[in-house]
């Protein structure tokens, strides 16, 4: 197997240049370059349309790219697309089971298909059902399942085969936050084992809590990268917020800021309610000179800290649009799992 580097150092099980695909007069792919380190995560984000499924798609070899070059675990993506099949899992937005199957017999035709053994196509199927809490209704038709275990018996038949690289395609959508932090456990369990993990998502929470870097894309094209704390220091500095020691003077330490000549606190607020006071600062030195001001002027510190933005300010100042949020589904009739203790 050929051995492929990433421009950043180190081995890059996913290299992908110039990647072009076209539907009809639309670009779902402008020329897109991205390299996912192996044994990471990437998080690819975007808002809907943006060609993160189609993305998917090409290096996955359901569809040829039009242009461009892929290499996926040390394949490439037009010309050995049988031995890449091999080495990969595939999630995409939606179950893709076969609903006239139970679960175990789900797991089992994966295991065999992916040429395991009789006794090691049982022993994964059984190992998968017990790690997405599916084992009670293993025996059940796919088809009698809710939608939230439909998605987990989805998820556990993309990791059967121990893929090296795994594409999850918007996994967490729909499911409820129990089922969703499933998902993520069972991610950091095959990345801590050596997988690679391509991650589509709009949900914030998702990326920030799985992601090692991201690639954010628009419009087909690649208009952000880099790691978390990168893309959130890229657009606008931190923001300092203090507590002062006497609780009710938030307000006067805000007017205080406001009127000094410390460049660029013009800006400071108070929160009566919670009792600070927050003031976007660029550098070490405008937070060195709030806090001399303060002393100066009498006020006592009782506490003081800085963030940066979050990563939904980031994924609003570029693309414009704001991310989405993940919603508990459980009141959905289709997402229950009220059918989960049942009788086998």
């Amino acid at each position: 197997m050929t051995s492929i580097k990433a421009t950043s150092g180190g081995e890059s099980a996913v290299r992908v240049r110039g990647l072009v695909k076209h539907y009809g007069s639309t670009k779902a792919l402008d020329g897109v370059d991205l390299d996912v380190r192996q044994g990471t995560v990437l998080g690819v984000l975007g808002p809907n349309g943006a060609g993160k499924t189609t993305l998917v798609r090409v290096l996955s070899t359901l569809v040829q790219p039009d242009a461009g070059t892929a290499m996926v675990a040390g394949y490439d993506v037009l010309t050995q697309p049988r031995q890449l099949r091999r080495v990969i899992g595939l999630t995409g937005q939606y179950a893709s089971v076969d609903e006239k199957l139970s679960g175990r017999e789900n797991l089992y035709m994966i295991g065999r298909l992916l040429d395991l053994s009789r006794k090691d196509a049982r022993r994964r199927a059984e190992e998968m059902l017990e790690r997405f809490s599916l084992t009670e209704a293993a025996k059940r038709p796919a088809a009698q399942y809710s939608g939230g275990m439909r998605r987990r018996l989805d998820l556990a038949a993309s990791m059967v085969g121990h893929p090296a690289v795994l594409y999850l395609d918007e996994p967490t959508t729909g499911l409820d936050p129990r089922t969703r932090n499933e998902v993520w456990r069972e991610v950091r369990r095959m990345v801590g084992d050596g997988s690679t993990v391509l991650l589509t998502t709009q949900y914030m929470e998702e990326a920030e809590q799985l992601a090692d870097e991201l690639t954010v894309v628009d419009r087909g094209r690649v208009i952000a990268e880099g790691r978390v704390d990168e893309l959130k220091a890229r657009i606008g500095g931190r923001t300092l917020r203090i507590r002062p020691t006497d609780g009710h003077r938030p307000a006067e330490m805000a007017e205080a800021l406001a009127a000094s000549p410390v460049t660029g606190v013009g800006g400071a607020t108070a929160d009566v309610e919670d009792g600070t006071v927050t003031v976007p600062i660029v550098d070490d030195d405008q937070l060195t000179a709030v806090v001399r001001l303060l002393a100066e002027r009498g006020f006592g510190i009782a506490e003081i800290g800085t963030s940066l933005p979050s990563l939904d300010e980031v994924f609003l100042a570029v693309t414009g649009q704001k991310a989405s949020v993940p919603q508990d589904p459980r009141p959905a009739a289709d997402n229950s799992d009220d059918l989960e203790g049942a009788a086998v």
